[in-house]
């Protein structure tokens, strides 16, 4: 099964009170595809510069992400700078600089239009519609958004939640999207928008599933070293999207279950800066945590 992402590929300059890097690879559909990889097979559509190393393009191909959609445009490849205090909760954006991304209209390979499953990743929601009238009729459609286009750009968003499946957004996007509090009267609100699936992502407080009548709670996983959080939230999203794929069955057990998953991989990203932790991971570490994670929930009755 495929799975197609159309998202950012960025370079990334971070500090923390663990450590500081400038100008690593990121970019939300890169974390994605990169913990996707793992499960399925990725289709990538993104938009890089001129100044965009060779090297990164191979590492996706070892990563055996097809990269046909990846565009080299003139100019220079979108940047991100940002800093993060000991909460590790949310970033400071000290820069942005969008350059190629700023023009960057998605144009999907032929070879994709065939895709069982596509995930928007956060970018304008005219464009994330735009994806959608360019593939055939895939099986599943998930989206991330932003509280910049859930404030700037309302009516063009609610038009894309129509054709969505799921939706993967954090609690406070939850709460700015519904005008809701109350995080379960958020998810009510948000179904009646489109999305049958919901899942809100809550950093160190782990994941909350909203699936049909079904509710489910993921714990994060205790780290005793954490020096990144950039891209966990879209490293969490491609293990969830990445395993739905290889699995093509979106009954509730599944689901569950790709919600640990996702919480697996976000747990190895944020072990280290950019994508250094999860470039080359043992497929036995991810089910070694897995199993460790079922463990952090499970208990009987007394």
């Amino acid at each position: 099964m495929s799975l197609l992402v159309v998202g950012s590929v960025a370079f990334d300059s971070v500090k923390t009170p663990f450590g500081e890097v400038e100008d690593v690879l990121g970019g939300s559909a890169t974390f994605f595809s990169t913990s996707a990889s793992y499960f399925t097979d990725v289709r990538l559509v993104a938009a890089v510069g001129e100044d965009f190393p060779e090297r990164h393009v191979n590492f996706l191909k070892m990563r055996e992400i097809d990269v046909t959609g990846l565009e080299r445009a003139k100019g220079k490849t979108f940047r991100w700078k940002g800093q993060y205090g000991y909460a590790l909760n949310e970033a400071e954006t000290l820069d942005t600089q969008l350059n190629v991304f700023e023009s960057f209209r998605p144009d999907i390979p032929d070879q994709y239009k065939d895709s069982d499953v596509v995930f928007l990743a956060n970018i304008d929601p005219d464009l994330q519609r735009d994806v959608l009238r360019q593939v055939d009729k895939p099986r599943l459609v998930a989206a991330d958004t932003m509280n910049f286009w859930i404030e700037g750009k309302r009516e063009s968003l609610m038009e894309t939640l129509k054709l969505v499946d799921i939706l993967l957004i954090n609690d406070g996007e939850a709460r700015q999207l519904t005008g809701e509090h109350n995080l379960v009267k958020a998810a009510r609100a948000i179904f009646s928008m489109g999305p049958s699936t919901l899942v809100i992502k809550r950093g160190e407080y782990g994941v909350l599933l909203f699936h049909g009548d079904a509710v489910f709670a993921a714990p994060a996983y205790p780290l005793e070293d954490v020096f990144d959080p950039t891209g966990a939230g879209d490293t969490f999203a491609g293990g969830f999207m990445g395993y739905i794929t290889s699995i093509m069955d979106f009954k509730e057990s599944v689901v569950r279950r790709a919600t640990v998953m996702g919480s697996v991989m976000a747990s190895f990203n944020v072990e280290d800066f950019s994508l250094n932790r999860i470039r080359d991971l043992d497929y036995k570490e991810i089910e070694g945590r897995y199993r460790e994670f079922k463990t952090l929930a499970h208990f009987d009755d007394i």
